[in-house]
């Protein structure tokens, strides 16, 4: 399934919900700047990716990842969208690694391949 992402303000964020037992919820809006009038977008988080919301504050600019999930029940019809990554506008998710320094364990370069290869050997 295809995945999107958008970005806008949090405008507010919902408690999780326990649906039921074994399954919790939670929903947060952001503001879409769309010409004269806004656009209001509903996401939900589930299970364990509930907390992500957790670390970004009402009225920050936020970039959501997200899917299109839908379902019928009861002859009707009802589409979700399904966040499971938030990140603050503009950022990156996360810095890349340092460079490792070099030592005698480095992984062998292409050139360190040996010139002969065991001919034996069934592949």
């Amino acid at each position: 399934m295809a995945t999107f992402e958008i970005e806008g303000k949090l405008l507010r964020k919902f408690d999780a919900e326990s649906k039921s037992a074994s399954f919790q919820a939670r929903e947060f809006v952001i503001e879409v700047p769309d010409g004269n009038y806004p656009q209001y977008i509903k996401f939900q988080l589930t299970q364990d990716r509930c907390a992500a919301i957790d670390p970004h504050k009402e009225g920050e600019q936020i970039k959501v990842h997200f899917d299109l999930r839908g379902r019928e029940w009861q002859g009707k019809y009802f589409t979700n969208l399904n966040a499971w990554r938030i990140e603050k506008a503009g950022g990156s998710t996360a810095a890349p690694p340092p460079a490792a320094a070099s030592s005698d364990f480095d992984f062998p370069a292409a050139s360190d391949e040996p010139a002969h290869v065991n001919e034996d050997l069934p592949f």
